[in-house]
């Protein structure tokens, strides 16, 4: 490609294919750290909070993940005001070092037998580091491209950064996966699980090295160095980006029209599809790995083509069409999952269904991400025993001080009361009852895990080609159409905030918000509600207000 030449810059000057590879290999890299812990999520539950039940310890696990996003608004103002007032390259090249440490000393950390509750802690300011440094990320990455490009192939140019996404997922999943057969093949089908978790996030340090090597051939944007060299960087980004209305009018409308439902959609498409099919479905690991590797391969040629296509047809028809099709989608796609690739599942679930018959007031919500609830009455033992097997049952009231009552199909196992008995005691009462629901849940025909020879892969697959569509289509142009609604000398800080907010408030606690919702319900399908509602808030806000961006010069 031609050189770009520098209006007020100095010679030094790079090659648009040059800074799509470094942004993209940087942005690969960041996803690579961030997804390896959200595709581990089992295992990091068993280490660092092996102290919790298991359904509070799953949860406690998802939440961490979540939690990594939810200071990413944090490093997005940070990073986005360096890079308002110094300039692109620098923020996005020390948030590429942050995020590489963070990854790497996680695979370091002791585990909670070892350490007790220093393991978690450690854990979570890992996390927090982990959060701010990829806030930072995208916001430049996406804006240095972007400024490279011309008008007519922005969508088409930014659409590599977005493969990141694909790239880092694929490239997380295959070394997991490449982990995992390797140690089970030497050292037994333990070994992963036991200390092999941590190979993945210590192959960290050598991609940080590329990354940093990479990114330190690159010049400022032409852009950026244009606008400083007419002296009009802004002094406060913040003011300047949330204090002045027109400015923040545009903040909320990214935030309400776009970023919303890229929050839901993606992270439901590629990562609470993996909780759903793990801990629901009770599909191996390794088959789930491999079907998202799959996924995210096809996903990275989607991003460049519906990226291309918004350069051609607008961004918002694209984007519109990507989270209206997840929205029409994520119902009949889950159910579809769960008929292909667990039908013994299905079939039970349709011909023995299952029912917690309990007084109401008998009743907590399964939901203990801390660990301090003890569900000892009749009706919690039951629903948590039900919650654990990520079996689905409906609510019955019964009259007041009445025992709970398992039901699975014509059984009818009757619940215990254990509150204020010895843990022991307890311990024993819960495994007792649990034995019996199970027998009947085996009676019923519900399976304890799916059965390969029944599973249809090629049509599991089918139903994750749809999310992969709906979510490449919204995700492809978002790079370019969120660059264009900001103003240069505020882009950064503006776009990178609602961004964050979107992907690491809405989409960040997606797996977490999600199963939550599930174990307080009842129904493994009931948490897509959550991505569910925050979609269609967008396409309303987006079909009504957003603006179309396309061709749009960015410097103004």
């Amino acid at each position: 490609m031609a050189e770009l030449a520098i209006e007020g810059a100095p010679a030094k000057v790079t090659s648009l294919r040059t800074v799509v590879a470094a942004s993209a290999a940087g942005t690969t890299f960041e996803w690579y750290d961030f997804f390896v812990f959200g595709s581990l999520t089992q295992v990091i539950s068993r280490t660092f909070f092996s102290g919790l039940p298991e359904t509070a310890g799953y949860v406690a696990a998802l939440a961490l993940f979540g939690a990594g996003f939810l200071f990413r608004p944090i490093g997005a103002l940070v990073f986005g005001r360096i890079g308002d007032r110094l300039g692109r390259k620098g923020a996005f090249l020390v948030t590429v070092i942050l995020m590489g440490g963070a990854t790497f000393l996680i695979g370091l950390l002791p585990s909670y037998a070892t350490a007790g509750i220093v393991a978690p802690a450690l854990l979570v300011l890992m996390r927090i580091v982990q959060g701010f440094a990829l806030g930072g990320e995208y916001g430049g990455a996406a804006i240095y491209v972007a400024e490279h490009a011309p008008d007519n192939a922005r969508g088409r140019a930014t659409a590599w950064v977005q493969t990141s996404a694909a790239f880092g997922l694929f490239a997380a999943l295959l070394v997991i996966l490449v982990s995992r057969l390797a140690l089970g093949r030497v050292f037994g089908p333990g070994a992963f699980d036991a200390w092999g978790w941590r190979i993945p996030f210590l192959v960290s340090a050598g991609l940080l090295a590329i990354s940093i090597f990479m990114r330190l051939k690159l010049s400022e944007s032409p852009e950026f160095a244009r606008m400083k060299a007419r002296g009009e960087t802004s002094e406060r980004p913040f003011a300047d980006a949330f204090g002045h209305w027109p400015n923040l009018k545009i903040v909320l409308l990214a935030l309400v029209a776009i970023m919303s439902a890229q929050g839901a959609v993606w992270y439901t498409a590629f990562f609470y599809v993996q909780t759903f099919m793990e801990k629901f479905l009770k599909v191996e690991p390794a088959t789930i790995n491999a079907l998202m590797m799959g996924a995210a391969a096809v996903s990275a040629a989607g991003y460049v083509l519906f990226g291309w296509l918004s350069d051609r047809i607008g961004r918002k028809p694209v984007m519109l069409f990507g989270m209206t099709l997840m929205l029409v989608a994520f119902f009949p796609g889950f159910h579809g999952l769960a008929r292909t690739l667990n039908p013994a599942l299905a079939e039970a679930q349709a011909a023995t269904p299952v029912s917690v018959i309990a007084d109401p007031a008998d009743c907590s919500l399964q939901f203990d991400p801390v660990g301090k609830a003890n569900f000892t009455s009749s009706c919690d033992i039951a629903k948590s025993i039900l919650a654990n097997a990520g079996v689905s049952y409906q609510n019955v009231a019964a009259p007041p001080g009445t025992t709970a009552q398992v039901r699975v199909g014509l059984i009818t196992i009757t619940a215990s009361d254990a509150r204020g008995l010895p843990k022991e005691v307890v311990k024993a009462v819960k495994a007792d009852v649990e034995g019996k629901v199970k027998e009947a849940l085996a009676h019923g025909g519900y399976p304890a895990k799916a059965d390969p020879a029944r599973m249809n892969l090629v049509g599991a697959f089918g139903w994750l080609m749809v999310f992969v569509v709906a979510a490449t289509a919204l995700y492809g142009p978002i790079a370019a159409c969120l660059v264009e609604l900001f103003p240069t000398r505020i882009r950064y800080t503006g776009m990178s905030l609602p961004y964050n907010i979107g992907t690491g408030w809405i989409g960040g606690f997606v797996p977490f918000t999600a199963f939550a919702i599930v174990a307080a319900v009842g129904n493994i399908y009931s948490g897509l509600w959550y991505p569910f509602a925050f979609t269609a808030l967008s396409v309303a806000t987006c079909l009504l207000l957003l603006p179309e961006t396309k061709g749009r010069s960015l410097d103004r």
